[in-house]
Formats: structure tokens, sequence, C-alpha cells
């Protein structure tokens, strides 16, 4: 069996045609750019494009099909080169059991699978076209459509404020909205790592992904998993997901959760940390650390978890700019080897010897970062 390092969220900002589908992500994340970038610049074996249900991007899939450039594999998912693109799609769900609206991420294995879902979809949103639409029906309907098909089922970031499973105190278990046989997995979002949710014990059955939620061609990887397949497809995917036939996910890898926007309880009114608030109507967005707390229950008995390794984007490491991180690819090949494969030695041929040992203490996160809250990044800490 061999290690692939896997990112499963990525958005599309723009179709083959210009047209708008994730309002907020960058124009130049097309289907085709998503797939050359995650290969031969960040060096992933397999890729979550996650507004796959529009037809416009199928139509791109398909061209790539037909020129030979991509083809679909018996086991699931599209070859791309040296990636396997995963097909999946961002729904938002809002029915009469949640309290706010939660995102969820649905993945089939085929194009005819994911064409179907776009037929059954568009009778239930606004707007198919465009991405994270939210649709009109319960999330057990969702969830028996995508299994009936063969699909992965995952809820999304589900600890951020806004428009997750446990957002803003909105749901206190998971069987208040979903059907929990039909889950086959949780995405923890930026603002939290396995020891933060392991203590959560109705998450003991499901493996825990760290994705990067990528709205820019940089931002792919910036979270990503290390996972134990035979073979790159969608039907390895599952298997690792629910830990079977040996096949398992080997790491997490993701910023430290201080760094995320909603790692701390912030007033946006003002700016600090809610024990720093002096306003007299605080506007309080609660951070991702209280909101954990709040959760875990007292005799709660998590399960061993895959180690969780704090590694920060090599774009955001100090004295790392961009003509830097293009001499690195050149000498190097790929982000994934950088930060993972190459020496001291080797990266000192390139960078001063500072950054190569910053790039070395990066793979066990031993690099010092302040906290972010409240829709603000946290930050590294500067050399003294």
């Amino acid at each position: 069996m061999g290690t692939y390092f896997a990112d499963l969220h990525v958005h599309i900002g723009r179709t083959i045609y210009g047209d708008p589908v994730k309002i907020t992500a960058s124009d130049k994340l097309t289907l085709t750019n998503i797939v050359d970038h995650a290969a031969y610049q960040k060096g992933l074996d397999m890729v979550g494009v996650i507004d796959s249900h529009v037809p416009d991007v199928q139509s791109e899939i398909l061209r790539l099909i037909k020129e030979e450039k991509a083809v679909e594999l018996s086991e699931g998912g599209i070859r791309y080169g040296p990636l396997t693109l995963l097909l999946g799609c961002e729904v938002e769900v809002y029915d009469e059991h949640c309290q706010g609206p939660i995102h969820v991420l649905c993945y089939f294995p085929t194009m005819a699978a994911m064409q179907r879902f776009t037929v059954w979809l568009s009778e239930r949103v606004t707007n198919i076209t465009l991405s994270s639409q939210r649709m009109y029906g319960t999330a057990r309907d969702l969830q028996n459509y995508v299994k009936a098909e063969g699909g992965i089922f995952i809820p999304a970031h589900i600890f951020t404020p806004f428009k997750s499973l446990y957002g803003k105190g909105v749901v206190e278990s998971l069987e208040e909205v979903f059907d929990l046989r039909l889950i086959d997995g949780v995405e923890l979002g930026l603002s939290a790592d396995s020891s933060m949710a392991g203590g959560i014990e109705e998450l003991s059955p499901y493996s825990f992904l760290t994705n990067s939620d990528a709205h820019s061609l940089p931002k792919i990887a910036r979270e990503y998993q290390s996972i134990k397949m035979e073979r790159c497809t969608f039907k390895e995917l599952l298997l690792s997901l629910h830990e079977q036939h040996g096949r398992r996910i080997v790491a997490n890898y993701g910023m430290n959760p201080l760094l995320g926007k909603y790692y701390t309880t912030v007033c946006i009114t003002c700016s600090e940390a809610l024990e720093n608030c002096h306003c007299e109507e605080a506007s309080v967005v609660k951070g991702v650390a209280d909101r954990v707390d709040e959760l875990k229950k007292e005799g709660d008995h998590p399960r061993k978890r895959p180690p969780y390794i704090h590694q920060i984007p090599l774009e955001y490491l100090p004295k790392l700019g961009p003509k830097t991180l293009e001499k690195l690819l050149k000498a190097f090949g790929t982000e994934m080897n950088i930060l993972h494969h190459c020496s001291k030695d080797e990266l000192e041929t390139i960078v001063p010897s500072s950054l190569a040992y910053t790039i070395v203490q990066n793979r066990s996160g031993h690099v010092a970062v302040e906290a972010g809250g409240g829709g603000t990044y946290g930050r590294i800490k500067k050399e003294r």
C-alpha cells in the first residue's frame, strides 16, 4: 500500500466560460487551473473539487476526458496526470431540525452519478450554477440520496461559528440533524485540531478530515491529510474513512488552530477578545475553543487518533516570498516535497540557513504563533 496526500475541499471560482461559481473565490480557480496547480505545484495525489455539480464545470471535465487529458477510474474518481480528481459538492442544509444553516460535503464516484445529483439538486436549490446553495429539503433526505448513489457524506468545518454543525451553539448533537449511520467522516475546519475535537465522544466513530476550503490557488493544501491506500481512488478513500482492510488516515496536516480566524471568542465591535472588551453591548462571535469546551462532557472517552501536525503553509513562513518559493520549486519540484522530504542541507543550497531551519522545524509544528478570532487570522510570531 502507498501513502497519498489529499485535500478534499477546494472551490471553483469561475467556469471555463468566465461565469462565477463561488462568488468570493478567485477567478483563477477554474477546474483546469485547480488540477494543474494541485498536481504540479502542490504535489497532491488527490483533490476534491466541491463545486462539481455545476453543469459548466462538468463540461470542462468532460472536455478534458474527450481530449484524453483525463480518464475516469474504474474504482471512482478521475485521473489527471499524477492526480486523482474527486467529484464533490458543498450543500447548505437548513431544515426544521437545524437552528441555523449547516454546510455538508457530498462526493460521488462517477461523472454519471454527479450528473444525476445535479438533476436531483436543481429541483431543490435556487441556482444550480452557484456554490454552496441552500437545499430545500431535509439533511436526512440528502444523506439518503448520497448513500443510494454510493457516495460519501461529510459535515463540513463543523466548529466554525457560521454555517456549521456546532457553530453558534445551534446543535448539541449530530443526531439532531443527521442519520449517524450515513456519515463517513467529519471535517474539523481551520480553527480546530484532533486534540480539541477528540474529546467529544459522539465524534469517536468518525475519521477526522483536514481540508483547505481553498478560495484561491495558493490556499490549496493549506490543510490536508496523508492516507494509506492501495490505490488513489474513490473506493479506496471510502475504505480509509472507515479504516477497513488496512486503509486509514495516517496523519492530518493543518495550521495551528490559533491561526484560524475563529479560534478565540471576540467582540466584533471593538475587535478585542471578550476578556478585554469594554463595549456597553458586546457583539460576540464565539470562538471555536470555547465552543469545543462547551460540547465536551464529563466521562467522555475519545478514541486514539492519527497524529495531527501543526504545519504552516510555505507561503505564510516569514522571509519566504514568491521569488524564494519559485526558486525552491524549481530545485525540488513540489511543495509537498519541500515540506516533507528535503533535508536541511538540501534546502540550504537555495535559501539561507535560518529559513531552511524554519522549514524543517515546521514539520513538527515548532513555529510560534499568536491566536486569531472574530474573523481575523492569527499570526506567526516574529523572531526577535
